[in-house]
């Protein structure tokens, strides 16, 4: 329906029932997952259980040595024990219930990386709006401030912060927030931009509906699909991106257990084999490999209920 057809619509007299063909916004579709989609969401579940409650069950503290056996024998070198009835997945290189460690490595982990997708989100999709919306001057310069952040590789910037101004949580969760706004930047702006000629805005425009009445009815709740579905992946990426920097020596720093620190701390294990060393490094990263694999799956099923088409808009 074109613009002029919409305004002789709304002109009608109140006893015209034309005006109830005006186009409203789609309807929403339930999500169906797939057996491998239900799998994961209960490997996500469980991951998010042990972020919370990890710490609180974990037979041994983040920071605590193995010093004694169940005998209360001394151990020699408690470095690389085996697993035991007293450490299930053994020690790591300090003698370090690894273990214990991966529990408390995921509230670490998932809470740096939820914390900064959520911050990430807040920036890109009010500034990626606001660029679809306004249009003009606002949508160009924001495009290029977006453009010359994406320009810069994330390592690269991440090393330059850290050395300038040091490691630590919170500024790793702004590090990683402002680094991936950008790229949340592009896909609210494409969902804001393809939304706002709809004809169903269209008709909010010419029932009179305001700017913000149009953006948090019409245009937040058209997006929700595509943005839930990024956040995922989104979410992957800064857990990667805070293991790497952790793998790197530049994330969370010792005695705070993180897995990607853990994979880095406990590579001299691997040589030793699966009995005395090789798990410290393969547990943590089984960690990071089940959720990151568990969230990628749900978002292919998310993606191919929207029929694809979100793939075009996400980078």
């Amino acid at each position: 329906m074109t613009g002029d057809a919409i305004k002789a619509a709304v002109e009608r007299p109140p006893g015209d029932q034309s005006f109830e063909e005006l186009p409203d916004a789609p309807p929403r579709q339930r999500l169906k997952l797939s057996w491998a989609g239900k799998i994961s969401v209960g490997i996500i579940v469980f991951w998010v259980l042990m972020a919370l409650t990890g710490s609180f069950i974990a037979p041994y503290h983040e920071a605590e040595f193995i010093e004694e056996d169940l005998q209360g024998n001394y151990y020699l070198d408690p470095s690389f024990l085996p697993p035991s009835a007293q450490t299930w997945l053994g020690t790591d290189y300090l003698g370090r219930d690894i273990f214990s460690r991966v529990l408390w490595g995921a509230r670490t982990t998932l809470g740096i990386a939820f914390a900064a997708t959520l911050l990430a989100y807040l920036i890109g999709i009010t500034l990626g709006i606001t660029a679809a919306v306004a249009g003009g001057w606002t949508d160009m310069v924001l495009s290029r401030l977006d453009d010359a952040i994406l320009s810069i590789p994330t390592i690269m910037l991440a090393l330059i912060i850290i050395a300038a101004f040091g490691s630590s949580i919170p500024l790793l969760i702004v590090l990683a927030g402002l680094v991936y706004a950008a790229g949340i930047f592009r896909i609210a702006r494409a969902l804001g931009q393809d939304i706002m000629v709809q004809d169903f805005v269209e008709a909010a425009r010419a029932r009179g509906e305001g700017l913000w009445w149009i953006i948090t009815r019409e245009i937040l709740p058209n997006a929700v699909m595509p943005i839930a579905t990024d956040f995922g992946l989104r979410l992957i990426f800064i857990i990667l991106f805070i293991s790497t920097l952790s793998f790197l020596g530049l994330g969370v720093q010792p005695p705070t257990a993180d897995w990607g620190s853990m994979v880095r701390e406990n590579l001299q294990g691997l040589g030793n084999g699966f009995s005395g060393g090789a798990i410290a490094s393969l547990a943590p990263a089984a960690a990071i490999g089940s959720l990151t694999i568990a969230i990628n799956l749900i978002v292919d099923d998310v993606s191919a209920h929207a029929g694809g088409s979100l793939a075009k808009k996400m980078i």
